[in-house]
């Protein structure tokens, strides 16, 4: 059954840890917001302009490695994409994310202590939440690679990735989504990165507070973490993780498919603004007059 109203966080969570870019230590509050409000980042630490940014398509700054959302006063967030998944997944429409720096910490890699802290909760009885529904095929391509959303009567994702370390290979996802799958199936897949490229990614200033314990680190055909994968198919996981984020920077729940093959965050965030210049693609819903899911 699709939620009939908007939520919120149900209590404040407070988080600590360190950027997986920058290396640079950060804490997170995580307040519930009134209903209509979505999601709204406040950088703490900037007090001589506005340091308010607003989770949307049209914010996004970067896509390099992690989803960069700012504003136009310059004022920016990186790394969003873990949390806005977790909001996605548990169903979560309005938040106040209040930080002190400019990165989102990384954790352990996943969105698994996102979503051990955090539960939704009514924002407002009286308020119907509004549902993206896909009525015809949106998609965006580039060599070797296709992002899409497609219409279907609930969320569903399609992912696969391809990658030539023998570690990895050729993993694919099917998953319809919802709170339980999100948490059993997507939410403790962990970033990964491979150990060639390391030093080129730290001499241009990213993966500085990459680690063992929050990042997967792939050698060729052998993983240099001594616990090993938490699952087989890890690492397409972690790719349906992040598109889910960012996915959920177009504001509403979808109701539809997502399909992808060897995507990322740059082509996630090129079908995003395909879904806001296809207008007669999509429309919005409540709940009474959309398709039972």
């Amino acid at each position: 059954m699709l939620a009939q109203h908007q939520s919120t966080v149900a209590r404040t969570a407070r988080l600590s840890g360190v950027g997986v870019h920058s290396g640079a230590p950060v804490t997170v509050a995580i307040h519930s917001a009134p209903a209509g409000s979505g999601i709204v980042f406040v950088r703490t630490d900037v007090t001589d302009g506005d340091n308010r940014i607003a989770a949307s398509v049209a914010a996004v700054r970067n896509t390099l490695l992690a989803t960069v959302i700012g504003n136009d006063a310059g004022v920016t967030v990186s790394t969003v994409e873990h949390l806005m998944a977790t909001f996605a997944g548990l169903g979560v429409d309005n938040a106040l994310v209040e930080i002190d720096g400019p990165e989102m910490p990384i954790l352990d890699g996943s969105a698994a202590d996102f979503a051990a802290q955090l539960e939704a909760a009514p924002a407002a009885p009286t308020t119907p939440r509004r549902y993206l529904e896909i009525l015809a095929p949106i998609e965006v391509a580039g060599p070797g690679k296709r992002a899409a959303l497609v219409p279907a009567a609930g969320f569903e994702m399609s992912v696969e990735i391809i990658f030539d370390a023998p570690a990895i290979g050729r993993q694919r996802l099917e998953l319809p989504v919802d709170p339980a799958a999100f948490r059993g199936e997507i939410a403790d897949a962990r970033t990964f990165g491979f150990i060639a490229e390391v030093e080129q990614l730290r001499a241009a200033g990213l993966g500085r507070g990459a680690s063992l314990e929050n990042t997967i680190v792939v050698d060729g055909d052998r993983l240099l973490n001594p616990g090993g994968l938490r699952r087989p198919d890890e690492f397409v996981r972690h790719k349906a993780l992040d598109a889910l984020g960012d996915l959920a920077l177009l504001g509403a729940p979808i109701l539809g498919r997502y399909e992808a093959s060897c995507g990322g965050h740059a082509l996630n965030n090129a079908l995003g603004k395909a879904v806001l210049e296809q207008t007669g693609a999509w429309r919005f819903v409540t709940p009474a007059a959309a398709p039972a899911a």
